[in-house]
């Protein structure tokens, strides 16, 4: 059994306040992208692209929108919740090295995707495994990961020149560390807590619990 590959699994985490700015090798983000390029993939679509955003003024006017839309949803909340969401950082995209963009190609493969003709979603599920293989390599890589979701696909299409039929599906902030912290930072700021399996696991059926 490999067990540093479940150590990988488990001190991965979302990385928004450790960011160091030192440089990412070129060997190192190759093969981290290598290892996202080999996710599978519904039909081998390969329906995901890779946008490495490096330039200060992309970042800044994203980070821009970013606070933007921080706003907008910090204006629905109400009491506790306006006052936990109010201590989290909710992005690295200054601090980090550089970011990288993963997109979606919904027509890569087409017009006949082999394994989606029963589930539409099926290659959109796919891109987001290339995201789970690069989380994974950063971090076996030493490197912090951060996902970005307070943005507009169509913002970033018209910032990074995306066309108009490609998503923009994570804007990920990437770069060495000071470190990692041992509780993710959503349960330490005691926005949720992580969600025992036990809960999560049904044998045979929906509610079927083990009865080892």
């Amino acid at each position: 059994m490999n067990h540093d590959l479940y150590e990988i699994i488990h001190r991965r985490r979302d990385v928004r306040g450790q960011f160091t700015g030192e440089p990412v090798p070129d060997d190192v983000l190759d093969r981290v992208l290598d290892a996202a390029h080999a996710a599978p993939s519904v039909g081998l679509s390969q329906p995901w692209d890779f946008v490495i955003v490096r330039g200060r003024a992309a970042r800044e006017q994203f980070h821009a929108h970013v606070r933007r839309e921080r706003e907008i949803f910090a204006a629905t909340l109400d009491g506790d919740a306006a006052a936990r969401f109010a201590r989290i950082k909710i992005d690295g995209v200054l601090e980090s090295t550089l970011s990288i963009v993963v997109t979606y190609d919904p027509d890569r493969g087409g017009p006949a995707v082999l394994g989606r003709h029963a589930i539409a979603d099926a290659g959109l599920y796919s891109a987001c495994l290339a995201v789970q293989n690069l989380w994974l390599a950063a971090t076996a890589e030493r490197l912090g990961v951060g996902w970005v979701s307070f943005y507009r696909e169509e913002f970033v299409r018209d910032l990074l020149g995306i066309p108009a039929t490609i998503r923009p599906i994570a804007w990920l902030c990437m770069g060495p560390v000071t470190h990692l912290e041992e509780t993710p930072d959503l349960e330490r700021h005691g926005w949720r807590r992580r969600r025992p399996l036990h809960l999560a696991r049904h044998d045979d059926r929906w509610g079927g619990r083990d009865r080892r």
